[in-house]
C-alpha cells in the first residue's frame, strides 16, 4: 500500500546498474565443494565452524553508496563526485560472523571517526 501511494505521489525506486562483470575462477565450484566437505567434517564431530564475511570498508560521510530509497521521480539525492578518504568524517567496517553448526549469527559495524 505504501509502495502505491508513494508511486501516485511521483516516486520511484532507484538503484544502481550493475553492467561490468569479470571472468569466473575455473575452480570456483571445486573450491567451494573442499570448503563444504571440511565444514561437515568438523559438524560431524562437534567442532565449531564459523565463518567470517567481511566487507570492504566504507568511507563515511556524503557519498555514493549501494541500495535505494524513496525519491520523488527525478529528484536524486546529490553526493560528493569524488569519494576521497580526506572528505570522510570516518570509516565503517562492516563484517559478520555465522556459526554454521548453531545456525546462529552476528553483525557488527564498527565505525571509526576522526
Amino acid at each position: 500500500m505504501v509502495a502505491e501511494i508513494l508511486h501516485d505521489l511521483g516516486y520511484s525506486l532507484k538503484a544502481n546498474k550493475k553492467m561490468l562483470e569479470g571472468a569466473s575462477h575455473p575452480d570456483r565450484d571445486a573450491q567451494f565443494e573442499y570448503i563444504n566437505r571440511k565444514v561437515q567434517e568438523q559438524i560431524a564431530t562437534n567442532n565449531p565452524v564459523i565463518s567470517v564475511d567481511t566487507k570492504k570498508k566504507e568511507l563515511v560521510g556524503n557519498f555514493k553508496n549501494d541500495g535505494q530509497e524513496w525519491e520523488p521521480k527525478g529528484m536524486n539525492e546529490e553526493v560528493n563526485t569524488y569519494d576521497f578518504l580526506s572528505m570522510a568524517i570516518g570509516k565503517g567496517i562492516p563484517y559478520g560472523v555465522y556459526d554454521q553448526g548453531q545456525n546462529t549469527k552476528v553483525i557488527n559495524l564498527p565505525l571509526i571517526f576522526w
